[in-house]
């Protein structure tokens, strides 16, 4: 890594400092207080002041990290918010497993009062707070779709209860100690929720309403996740937990690409040993006269001309003999 930054610094930032420099001291007031709130004083310093790469090797992985985290946070405002459009277009949950987000919004939300309380930078898990939100939305649409309008109240409700017991009651529901013992739990719960949506795909053989921009932001998320959690956090508990879910979320992302058509339909069988009857001839009684005088029939064919009439009685007769 410490050659790397010697080849960046001596290759590209020497040439450019002298038109680098006066951009970054000319950075607006709030847009450098930013970046001196996410590097600190001395990162701040060496890399925005100084351009200095070689300064402290330290400090080039944390800016990275910071970008990463960053970016995760940023994204992850929108992450699900093409799942709840799809849902909502197509007012159908095919291919969504209610359970894998029930699962996944417990353990965010015990993921996030557990960084809350240990006072970790929020760049290394403030998606935790903003997914949880769009996890209790699709998994509203997700039940009320499902013609469980009352399980969606209850899930909500609980939700409310959860957040509640974790953030705002502070130790008198759930002490420190028991926090991380959620925590380890968490981890569990996380691998848990993907393993319901893994199946759910499996089962239906295709993807159904899944969203493809969710999951392959989820398998990135969780790769930069690794990297951001090991930089800045170092926390097992956290960083395990980050590994394990990044090998199901690259399984989700196989199977987005495997199914990548959406599910398979068969064709509707007909019935078999059933096949369409042929029509069979009929016979058309044709009156015959007793030669005492004219029939009926005679007499209407003699009066509306018995060419014409013969012929169009005819004709149904010769359709139904070519049948």
């Amino acid at each position: 890594m410490e050659s790397l930054q010697q080849t960046l610094q001596t290759s590209l930032l020497n040439p450019l400092q002298p038109y680098l420099k006066p951009i970054l001291s000319a950075l607006p007031e709030p847009v450098d207080d930013i970046l001196l709130s996410l590097l600190g004083e001395h990162c701040h310093a060496t890399l925005i002041r100084s351009l200095d790469l070689t300064a402290d090797p330290a400090c080039l992985p944390l800016a990275i990290s910071k970008v990463l985290g960053v970016a995760i946070v940023t994204f992850s405002a929108i992450v699900k918010v093409p799942q709840i459009l799809k849902l909502l277009s197509s007012r159908s949950s095919a291919g969504v497993s209610f359970t894998s987000y029930a699962l996944e919004t417990i353990s965010l939300l015990i993921t996030l009062a557990y960084n809350a309380r240990q006072k970790f930078p929020f760049s290394t898990y403030g998606e935790s707070a903003l997914i949880a939100v769009q996890d209790v939305v699709v998994g509203v649409l997700v039940l009320a779709f499902s013609g469980q309008s009352a399980a969606a109240g209850a899930f909500v409700a609980g939700v409310a209860g959860i957040v509640y017991a974790l953030l705002f009651s502070g130790d008198t529901l759930v002490d420190q100690a028991t926090m991380g013992y959620l925590q380890a739990g968490a981890g569990i719960l996380g691998l848990a929720s993907k393993v319901p949506q893994i199946l759910t795909v499996w089962k239906e053989g295709g993807t159904g309403q899944l969203s493809a921009f969710a999951v392959f932001n989820y398998l990135l998320g969780s790769l930069m996740r690794i990297f951001t959690t090991f930089q800045e956090v170092n926390d097992k508990l956290l960083l395990y937990g980050f590994m394990a879910g990044f090998a199901l979320n690259l399984i989700l992302g196989l199977q987005m690409l495997y199914y990548w058509s959406g599910p398979v339909t068969t064709p509707a069988k007909t019935p078999q040993g059933k096949r369409p009857q042929r029509m069979t001839e009929v016979q058309i009684p044709v009156a015959k006269s007793s030669g005492a005088s004219p029939s009926l029939l005679e007499r209407a064919l003699q009066r509306d001309g018995g060419d014409n009439f013969a012929d169009s009685c005819e004709a149904p007769r010769e359709a139904a003999t070519a049948v």
